[in-house]
């Protein structure tokens, strides 16, 4: 028994391990992650660093989960960058980032208790850029315009024209035409916001944290079928993974699957959506 609680304490003086700066929550595919050389389909779970760039495709959505609590969604064809990611443990918490939106729609969303969390958050988009301290923003980086709309909370806005001000207006945006001077800030209706958070919210299938269902895309009867697969599945964007079987009459058959969704009718529903995609023509589920 005395072995037993020197381990205790031992473990419990342990530092605690600290949370990612920023972790991938859910991923409605195609999407990838750019980090230096390389490209690689975006996958959840993974913690993100400084100077990874998030690449959503066609109908794809992205969930980012920061170490303050706070959320960043991110819609279609759209490209983020992510700087100055850091936890300072000082007398007081405090959370900094700076999210480079280049190009589509963003949300940044700060819920609950983690409204309380000490952050400074900074998000560039369509040459604006946006001091964040705890709110719910969204914004685009759109082909004729960039817009910021404040949901909730303040932030400071520094246009693409050098001029600062503060948005403390919940529901209002600021409009920013493409080779223009920017509009005033204007309230939003209802619809237009529905609008607009529909862009980064997801709606369909998607792969999420704690997801147990499983794609099963095809069967490849050669490891060298199954390579090509796994290569041309990843290159759309779609974070597959290989599962080898064995055969009963001896040697192995390959499953490409998309795991971690998270739920059976999901699982189905994304079957259904890719069936004829790079060879899936009977997709099925398993767990």
């Amino acid at each position: 028994m005395n072995k037993l609680i020197g381990i205790l304490l031992m473990l419990a003086a342990l530092p605690a391990q600290s949370a990612p700066d920023a972790q991938v929550q859910a991923v409605q595919m195609p999407a990838w992650l750019q980090r230096g050389e390389n490209k690689t389909p975006l996958r959840v779970g993974t913690a993100l660093r400084n100077g990874d760039m998030l690449v959503s495709g066609a109908n794809a959505r992205v969930y980012v989960q920061t170490a303050d609590g706070s959320t960043v969604k991110l819609g279609e064809n759209a490209t983020l960058r992510l700087e100055g990611l850091s936890q300072q443990k000082a007398e007081e918490s405090l959370f900094s980032a700076v999210l480079d939106v280049a190009k589509g729609a963003f949300r940044f969303t700060t819920a609950g208790l983690s409204k309380l969390a000490a952050r400074e958050v900074t998000v560039k988009v369509a040459g604006a850029t946006i001091g964040i301290r705890g709110t719910d923003v969204w914004g685009k980086d759109g082909s004729e315009q960039g817009v910021v709309c404040l949901i909730e909370g303040k932030i400071s806005v520094t246009g693409p024209d050098s001029k600062d001000f503060v948005m403390d207006q919940p529901l209002s945006f600021y409009k920013m035409p493409k080779g223009e001077a920017p509009l005033p800030v204007a309230p939003v209706d209802a619809q237009q916001l529905q609008e607009w958070a529909q862009e980064t919210d997801i709606a369909r299938p998607a792969a999420r944290i704690g997801g147990k269902w499983k794609v099963d895309l095809l069967t490849a009867p050669d490891q060298a079928s199954a390579v090509l697969a796994y290569d041309q599945w990843r290159a759309a964007g779609y974070d597959v993974r290989l599962n080898p079987v064995a055969k009963a009459e001896g040697g192995w058959v390959y499953t490409l699957r998309i795991a971690q969704l998270p739920s059976r009718a999901e699982a189905q529903k994304l079957a259904e959506q890719l069936k004829g995609t790079l060879g899936a023509d009977s997709p099925g589920v398993s767990r």
